[in-house]
This record gives structure tokens, C-alpha cells and sequence, in this order.
């Protein structure tokens, strides 16, 4: 644990790429930056991923800013699953030490009041609050999902002048109710709904639209309130593509000709996010403010292909929910007119995470990216490299070289695989599809050994090398072994009664319920 602690403040230090500045003197020169986190985001569910075009996949704005006007981030990854990736984004750490677990917004343990709640511990600095300090004004518009129990753990606590979202994993995209474990508790049995606005329940705007609509609406009142010299910070976590799957019947329509029901969704509503950013790139012009915009879009983990979902990763195995590299391996770019010009039509293969733009964009702003507060804590420290050298161009390599999946570790070329995992088979161009509809249920027997795969040079994981390759397989164990003993895995408790209360409080809305 000491050395790789010392090992990571040297990389930390050897980043940083220019000595910190006030926010006065440093505001004048900062970039906007606009992070877009979509969410279930299958691999093939964008054009840029097709060799083949198919009038399926109708996604001009999201190919464009890539492929001609951005940098492709070809190997970068998240957690399997939702509030882990959201978690690290946020905190600036890998998932192993943040969180790991999907649980709902209710949860709480009473003997731990610093990581006894769902989500993000309490006294962990989030990236808007570093921003901040070097003048930045950060908003935050769609799904949360990293923490609800106090007013610390919303996003106006994390450090956000404003927002307009939700708490949970998911809810409905007309009325936004959601499930939750109180409702075993009496008098809150059913759904409630989970939209909030800043610091109170938006009962104003619950059921007047389709929800990425609402989202869409604020991201525009966002924009266009922005004084454009002063540096903005905006995460706009879209609803979509994540379940249920629901659109408006005009996006429905366009893609009637597709004879599965779920997969016809799936692509309109990825079609309904491509015009959204059409409108954002488009107010950012009209603003003056795409010229000095670095803009990073990214999915929260791979698309889920299980039944039900309408997500497609060919030609990479898995989804959502497993480790192969449909579920970890994620659709990512940069662009924006701060993108340097001899960087955009490119793409780079180095390894990225989320955990990454906490610090990369620390540096950006010139803010020192150490977590004092955690650390006086006794809480994991930030794990993110400076990744600005490789995205400009400065350099040609990641420094990342290593990436803990939790069970199972990318070092180099290689990934191990241990335990049983599920998902361990692949989709075909169209997917899911009248021959395939109950998801991809194969699994592989793994085990301690594990399977192991060149994914650079096998990056649909065909061939498990562990046979021809033990000793790789038994290096690659030693460090999956050395990252599982540094793992933060706190009691968080169960659902609380006073989630209930609050939200009987609140008119059937959930929001904080803690002080």
C-alpha cells in the first residue's frame, strides 16, 4: 500500500503541467468544459462503430464531433455498471475506492457518518468544488446517482451552483417515479418520484415532458444565463439510453421499419440524445463559447444486452453488468474547439478512465488535486492521471497502464478474468433480434487461474491464452491480488425509515433525509 501510495503521488506530481494559479489570474484563460455521460450506451449503438452503415444507427452529431472534429478515445473504460462510473468521475478515484455497489438512494449506516450512505463518502472532494476554486461556475443537469442521504451528498453539496435531476439509478421517463426499498416501510409502499431541482423536490416540472426534454430545456437555460468569459463546468448526465425504454412516438416512428420492439426504442432514443447535442453544440456557437470549449462525452459502462435491454456491443463480448469488453470498454471522445487541431480526426488507443478527468481536468485549471479533506479522513486518495499530454497531443503514450475491474485487472495488453462470468458470448450486427431475445446468458468458468486475453491483439476475447500463457497468468494474479488488498469497501448500511418520512415530507418526492 506505501509504495503504490508513493508511487501514485509521483505520478500525480510528474502531471501536473503548469504551477497553480489563482482563480483571478487564472479564469480569464480556462477552457469551458462540458462532460456529457450518457448512460447504457451500447458499442455499436453509435455510427462511428459501424463499418457498415445501417439506417438503424442514426447518429450524424455524435459521429461528426468524433470522427471529424474530436479525438476517438478508443480504450476507455468504466465500471460495469452505473453508480460505481459515477462515483469515480466525480471523487477522482477508481471504483475499488469509491464505490462498487448499485444501491438504491435510501441506504444508510448510523455507526459510520462519513461512508455510511450510498454513493460517494461525505468527505470526498468532487471535481466541481476543486473547479471552483480556479473560478469555475459548475452545473449539473440529469441522473446523479452518487449519493443522496444529506444535503452533502446532492449535487449542490458536491459543489454544483445549481441542478436538475435524479437521485436514483433510474425512473420513469413521463411521471420520473422509481422504486425503492422503503417501500416496505409503511405508508411509502409504491413508487415516488425522484426529480429535484437544486435544493428542493421540481414539483413544477414533474410529468410536464418527456424527461430528457426537461434535462434538455435546462441545459439550454444553463447556456444561455452563462456569462461566456467567466469558465463554465457543466456534467450533463443523460437519462438516456438507460431503461425503461421509452420516447416520444415522433422518434418511435422513424424507426418503425425495425422489427423488434426493443431494439426500435433503443435506437430512437439514442437518435433523440444526437439531436439534443446537435442543440447544445449549436447554443455553444451562437455563445461564443465553442472555440474554448473542451467537451468530453463518454458511457457510464457498456450497453446492457440482457433481456429486455436493447443495447448492441458487437463486435465485443458481453454488456453491462460483466467484465468482458462490451461491459467495461466504453464509446468516448473529446472534442470542442480547445481540442488542439492537429488532435481532432484522430483517435488514440491509450488507456483512459473516468477516474482520469478529475485530475486531468485539475491540471487543466491549474488547481492542486489532492483530496486534504479525505485524506484528514482517512479515505482513499485520488488515482487519476493528468491525461491532458495524451489528449493534446504532447504525448503519444497513457501513463495508465494498469486498470483494476474488480474481479479482474488490464495490464498492458492483457486482461485476467477470474470467477465465473456471465455474458460470455457476443451479439450479431442487429441485436436483440426475433431469434435472440432472452439476452446473452453463456457463462465461463474462470475460476482463481483465470482467463486470460490479449485484448489488443484479440480485442473480441476468442482466445483464452491461460493455457499457452500460465506465467502471464500467474503475474497478472499476483497484481490482481495486490489491487484487491487496497479495496474500500465500507458498511452502508440499509435502507432508513426517514428516507420514507422525507419523502412523505416532500409531497411523494424523495431528496435528502438526513441532516
Amino acid at each position: 500500500m506505501a509504495k503504490l501510495a508513493s508511487l501514485f503521488l509521483l505520478a500525480v506530481l510528474a502531471t501536473v503541467h503548469s504551477p497553480f494559479l489563482t482563480a483571478q489570474s487564472a479564469a480569464a484563460t480556462l477552457p469551458h468544459i462540458v462532460f456529457v455521460l450518457v448512460d447504457d450506451w451500447g458499442w455499436a449503438n453509435v455510427g462511428y462503430h459501424r463499418a457498415t452503415p445501417t439506417k438503424e444507427v442514426q447518429t450524424p452529431t455524435f459521429d461528426r464531433l468524433c470522427k471529424q472534429e474530436g479525438l476517438e478515445l478508443d480504450q476507455h473504460y468504466a465500471f460495469k455498471f452505473c453508480s460505481p462510473s459515477r462515483c469515480s468521475l466525480m471523487s477522482g478515484r477508481l471504483p475499488a475506492h469509491v464505490n462498487m455497489q448499485n444501491l438504491a438512494s435510501s441506504f444508510v449506516n448510523p455507526k459510520d457518518p462519513v461512508s455510511g450512505f450510498t454513493g460517494i463518502p461525505r468527505n470526498m472532494t468532487c471535481i466541481a468544488e476543486k473547479l471552483n476554486l480556479a473560478g469555475y461556475e459548475s452545473h449539473q443537469v440529469g441522473k446523479w446517482d452518487a449519493g443522496m442521504a444529506t444535503p452533502d451528498h446532492t449535487p449542490k453539496g458536491r459543489g454544483f451552483k445549481s441542478s436538475l435531476g435524479y437521485f436514483h439509478h433510474d425512473n420513469d421517463y413521463w411521471n420520473e417515479e422509481v422504486a425503492d426499498p422503503i417501500e416496505y416501510f409503511p405508508g411509502c409502499a409504491g413508487n415516488h418520484v425522484d426529480l429535484w431541482d437544486t435544493d428542493h423536490p421540481a414539483h413544477d416540472l414533474n410529468g410536464t415532458a418527456y424527461e430528457e426534454e426537461l434535462f434538455a430545456n435546462r441545459v439550454e437555460s444553463v447556456l444561455t444565463a452563462h456569462d461566456a468569459d467567466k469558465p463554465l463546468f457543466l456534467y450533463y448526465a443523460p437519462h438516456i439510453a438507460h431503461m425503461p425504454l421509452q420516447v416520444p412516438k415522433a422518434y418511435a416512428d422513424k424507426f418503425s421499419f425495425i422489427d423488434d420492439e426493443h431494439r426500435q426504442i433503443y435506437h430512437a432514443m439514442v437518435n433523440y440524445l444526437d439531436d439534443v447535442m446537435a442543440k447544445i453544440e449549436k447554443l455553444l456557437i451562437s455563445k461564443g463559447m465553442w472555440n474554448n470549449t473542451l467537451m468530453v462525452v463518454s458511457s457510464d459502462n457498456g450497453g446492457p444486452v440482457y433481456a429486455g435491454a436493447g443495447a448492441n456491443n458487437y463486435p465485443l463480448k458481453g454488456g453491462k453488468m460483466s467484465n468482458f469488453q462490451g461491459g467495461v470498454r466504453v464509446n468516448a471522445f473529446v472534442t470542442g474547439g480547445y481540442l488542439p487541431v492537429s488532435q481532432r480526426g484522430k483517435m488514440t488507443d491509450g488507456y483512459i478512465t473516468l477516474s482520469d478527468w478529475y485530475t486531468t481536468f485539475c491540471a487543466i485549471a491549474s488547481i492542486d488535486p489532492t483530496d486534504e479533506k479525505a485524506a484528514k479522513a482517512n479515505l482513499p486518495p485520488i488515482d487519476g492521471y493528468d491525461m491532458w499530454p495524451l489528449v493534446s497531443g504532447a504525448n503519444t503514450t497513457s501513463p495508465r497502464t494498469e486498470i483494476p475491474l474488480n474481479p479482474g485487472l488490464i495490464s498492458g495488453d492483457y486482461k485476467l478474468l477470474v470467477d465465473m462470468m456471465g455474458q460470455a458470448g457476443w451479439t450479431g450486427p442487429q441485436y436483440p433480434n426475433k431469434t435472440k431475445v432472452e439476452g446473452i446468458d453463456a457463462v465461463e468458468e474462470c475460476g482463481y487461474q483465470g482467463c486470460l486475453y490479449n485484448i489488443k491483439a484479440d480485442p473480441e476475447e476468442r482466445h483464452n491464452l491461460v493455457t499457452t500463457m500460465p506465467d502471464k497468468a500467474r503475474e497478472m494474479r499476483v497484481r490482481l491480488d495486490a489491487w484487491d488488498d487496497t479495496m474500500f469497501l465500507p458498511n452502508r448500511g440499509l435502507p432508513d425509515k426517514k428516507a420514507c418520512d422525507q419523502v412523505k415530507a416532500n409531497g411523494d418526492f424523495f431528496g435528502p433525509f438526513l441532516a
